[in-house]
């Protein structure tokens, strides 16, 4: 196996999503499961997403759910990927971290997204529109004003119990977003592998423009997406049929249904735009055999210099999505344990 892949921390994102024939609190079980395993195999970090209003997706409240992966581990990073800070007050989101740095304390990291609700209706029931996004960097630099006891917008009002924790912060972001996470100094989620050379303009771009910070001395770059390996490459690929066809679907009908098994989206009569985008969900993640994937890894770590590497498998077949994160552990050379290279954000 690859050097290169050898000497880079491996993470896991799960987002929480429902299988057809189960349901949401089902699927939030699942990811704590997950997350013991994924421990177990010797990953490094653990994260959970933000998704409201969304039938086929159950993380709905990142630091909650992050709370009960915790409570569920005892040596693997908790996080998440991320909560998405348009969608709330930073004070708010300064005090939820505060208390899980407090009960979990080094084990926590504040994954933010700038992203806001899916659609109309979800953005009105958060009371935000699609201009809160606009504001990340000013909302990012109140936020973590709260948590070092620099913000002077609210005179006299301190988050407790966050104030003077060190909880590592990571933005989730390309574009004008990884140009505001150089600014504020801070290490970078990026993906996904489908835009290669996107990716690869993104993390040249952040590390060009990068000011060290207290929260990071220097550039940290996450590569993030979609990894599934099986004993053959046509496995592999069965893997990624349940959320190509869910992200189409949603994609035209603004519904992320619940992920279906492969055979069945297999024998769908889909329409022309329905098979396109189906088409264009599978394409661009890194698949196949152990070998096959461990090229590729290779190939993106190389490419972008990446410190990190955060997958994520969703798939109907719970014991298979396992085997894959299992067969990956074994790519990436995880003793049991092993905890990561040394370097970069905790």
């Amino acid at each position: 196996m690859s050097s290169v892949i050898a000497s880079t921390r491996f993470s896991v994102l799960d987002r929480s999503r429902v299988r057809e024939g189960h349901d949401g609190p089902e699927a939030l079980r699942d990811t704590v499961r997950l997350a013991r395993r994924a421990e177990a195999l010797g990953y490094h970090r653990f994260w959970v997403s933000e998704h409201h209003g969304v039938p086929g997706v159950a993380g709905s409240a990142p630091t909650v759910l992050a709370a009960a992966v915790a409570a569920a581990t005892t040596t693997i990073r908790v996080g998440t990927g991320g909560v998405m800070l348009p969608n709330h007050r930073p004070f708010v989101v300064a005090e939820q971290f505060g208390v899980l740095e407090s009960l979990f304390p080094g084990r926590i990291d504040m994954g933010l997204g700038r992203s806001v609700g899916f659609t109309g209706g979800v953005r009105g029931a958060l009371g935000r529109d699609r201009t809160a996004a606009e504001d990340f960097g000013g909302q990012l630099t109140e936020l973590l004003g709260w948590l070092d006891g620099t913000q002077h917008a609210h005179p006299g009002v301190r988050a407790h119990p966050a104030e003077g924790l060190r909880i590592p912060p990571f933005v989730l972001a390309t574009g004008e977003g990884a140009g505001i996470a150089a600014t504020a100094g801070l290490p970078l989620v990026v993906g996904d592998l489908r835009g290669r050379e996107k990716l690869r303009r993104a993390v040249e771009g952040y590390r060009r423009e990068f000011r060290p910070s207290s929260w990071s001395p220097e550039p940290y770059v996450v590569v993030s997406g979609t990894v599934a390996i099986a004993a053959s490459a046509h496995e592999a690929r069965r893997l990624l049929i349940p959320e190509a066809w869910s992200l189409a679907y949603s994609r035209i009908h603004g519904v992320f249904p619940p992920l279906a098994p492969a055979e069945r989206v297999e024998a769908l009569t889909m329409t022309g735009r329905e098979r396109a985008l189906y088409e264009e969900g599978m394409r661009g993640h890194i698949r196949g055999t152990e070998e096959e994937v461990a090229a590729e890894l290779a190939t993106v770590i190389e490419e972008t210099g990446a410190d990190e590497v955060l997958v994520t498998t969703s798939t109907h077949d719970r014991a298979a999505g396992m085997d894959s994160l299992r067969r990956l552990a074994r790519v990436a050379q995880l003793p049991t344990g092993r905890g990561a290279p040394g370097g970069g954000p905790e």
